[in-house]
């Protein structure tokens, strides 16, 4: 089965969250795959986010965001969160009202992820279908205990292809 996969979608990647905020204070989810660590010291994350996309404007602006590490049980969150628009849906109005989030350094959170971390963006560069972002982690927090959801998961619940 693997032979058949290309090289990149033979790895099982971790989905992550990405929360921005726009210069008014409102804020925004999406899903993100294309996330690793770069540096250990200082701790560096490069995260790569989708052309034109309400995180992607939010972002280039305010230059902050949190990104969370998502656990297996919250699949249910990546058609809104990944599928649909923060252009046209207040995602965060939809995710408070299903109590799913709580604040973690004045951003929201889903209250089921595994860990948080606060970004600065340091640079960006043009990365075709993305821009990608190298981020340096000022905060981070382990929230709870389970199993990563990952690019598999989504896979066999058919919420991807992979």
């Amino acid at each position: 089965m693997s032979l058949r996969k290309k090289p990149w979608n033979r790895v099982n990647l971790p989905v992550y969250s990405l929360c921005t905020t726009d210069a008014n204070g409102h804020f925004n989810m999406n899903i993100c795959t294309y996330v690793s660590a770069v540096s250990m010291q200082p701790k560096r994350m490069m995260v790569a986010v989708y052309h034109h996309t309400k995180t992607l404007e939010n972002i280039g602006v305010q230059r902050t965001a949190v990104l969370q590490l998502l656990h297996a049980d919250d699949y249910n969150l990546v058609n809104l969160l990944g599928k649909k628009s923060g252009n046209n849906l207040d995602k965060i109005a939809r995710l408070e009202k299903r109590q799913l989030l709580r604040e973690w350094e004045s951003f929201p959170v889903l209250k089921n992820a595994l860990a948080v971390m606060h970004l600065a963006v340091i640079n960006q560069m043009e990365a075709g279908d993305h821009c990608m972002f190298l981020c340096e982690v000022t905060a981070y927090k382990n929230l709870n205990e389970g199993e990563v959801m990952t690019t598999k998961i989504l896979g066999e619940k058919n919420i991807i292809r992979i």
